[in-house]
Protein backbone atom coordinates (compact mmCIF):
# COMPACT_ATOMS: atom_id res chain seq x y z
CA UNK A 1 0.00 0.00 0.00
CA UNK A 2 2.89 2.35 0.75
CA UNK A 3 4.08 2.10 -2.86
CA UNK A 4 0.62 2.99 -4.20
CA UNK A 5 0.37 6.09 -1.98
CA UNK A 6 3.93 7.11 -2.83
CA UNK A 7 3.16 6.84 -6.56
CA UNK A 8 0.02 8.99 -6.20
CA UNK A 9 1.77 11.64 -4.07
CA UNK A 10 4.77 11.88 -6.40
CA UNK A 11 2.43 12.40 -9.35
CA UNK A 12 0.92 15.41 -7.54
CA UNK A 13 4.01 17.28 -6.34
CA UNK A 14 6.69 19.30 -8.10
CA UNK A 15 9.56 18.23 -5.83
CA UNK A 16 9.46 14.41 -5.87
CA UNK A 17 12.75 14.17 -3.97
CA UNK A 18 11.13 15.77 -0.91
CA UNK A 19 8.42 13.11 -0.63
CA UNK A 20 8.93 11.01 2.49
CA UNK A 21 6.55 8.31 3.68
CA UNK A 22 6.67 6.48 6.97
CA UNK A 23 4.47 3.62 8.08
CA UNK A 24 3.37 2.95 11.64
CA UNK A 25 1.51 -0.28 12.36
CA UNK A 26 -0.45 -0.78 15.54
CA UNK A 27 -2.39 -4.01 15.46
CA UNK A 28 -4.66 -3.96 12.43
CA UNK A 29 -4.35 -0.16 12.04
CA UNK A 30 -1.70 1.19 9.66
CA UNK A 31 -0.94 4.91 9.54
CA UNK A 32 0.97 6.24 6.55
CA UNK A 33 2.52 9.62 7.27
CA UNK A 34 3.31 11.71 4.19
CA UNK A 35 5.77 14.59 4.30
CA UNK A 36 6.29 16.80 1.27
CA UNK A 37 7.95 20.13 0.54
CA UNK A 38 6.10 23.09 2.06
CA UNK A 39 5.22 24.47 -1.38
CA UNK A 40 3.63 21.14 -2.41
CA UNK A 41 1.44 20.77 0.68
CA UNK A 42 -1.50 22.52 -1.02
CA UNK A 43 -1.30 20.20 -4.02
CA UNK A 44 -1.50 17.11 -1.80
CA UNK A 45 -4.35 18.44 0.33
CA UNK A 46 -6.26 20.01 -2.56
CA UNK A 47 -8.99 22.60 -2.58
CA UNK A 48 -11.14 22.10 0.53
CA UNK A 49 -9.27 18.84 1.13
CA UNK A 50 -10.61 17.19 -2.02
CA UNK A 51 -7.35 15.52 -3.05
CA UNK A 52 -6.52 14.03 0.34
CA UNK A 53 -10.15 12.90 0.66
CA UNK A 54 -9.81 11.03 -2.65
CA UNK A 55 -6.62 9.37 -1.40
CA UNK A 56 -8.40 8.38 1.82
CA UNK A 57 -11.22 6.88 -0.26
CA UNK A 58 -8.69 4.70 -2.07
CA UNK A 59 -7.30 3.56 1.27
CA UNK A 60 -10.78 2.87 2.64
CA UNK A 61 -11.58 0.62 -0.32
CA UNK A 62 -8.36 -1.31 0.26
CA UNK A 63 -9.11 -1.87 3.95
CA UNK A 64 -11.24 -4.96 3.49
CA UNK A 65 -8.86 -6.76 1.12
CA UNK A 66 -6.06 -7.54 3.58
CA UNK A 67 -7.80 -7.14 6.94
CA UNK A 68 -5.91 -3.96 7.87
CA UNK A 69 -7.29 -0.46 8.28
CA UNK A 70 -5.23 2.22 6.56
CA UNK A 71 -5.06 5.87 7.55
CA UNK A 72 -3.13 8.72 5.97
CA UNK A 73 -1.63 11.66 7.79
CA UNK A 74 -0.30 14.62 5.85
CA UNK A 75 2.65 16.29 7.53
CA UNK A 76 4.19 15.58 10.89
CA UNK A 77 1.95 16.66 13.74
CA UNK A 78 4.95 16.74 16.07
CA UNK A 79 6.20 19.89 14.37
CA UNK A 80 5.45 23.14 16.09
CA UNK A 81 2.76 25.24 14.41
CA UNK A 82 3.77 28.14 12.20
CA UNK A 83 4.05 31.47 13.90
CA UNK A 84 2.90 34.57 12.05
Amino acid sequence: MKQVIEHIIKALVEDESAVKLSVHEEGENVTITVNVAERDMGRVIGKSGATVTAIRTILKNCNSKDGKRYFIQIGDRKESPRQY
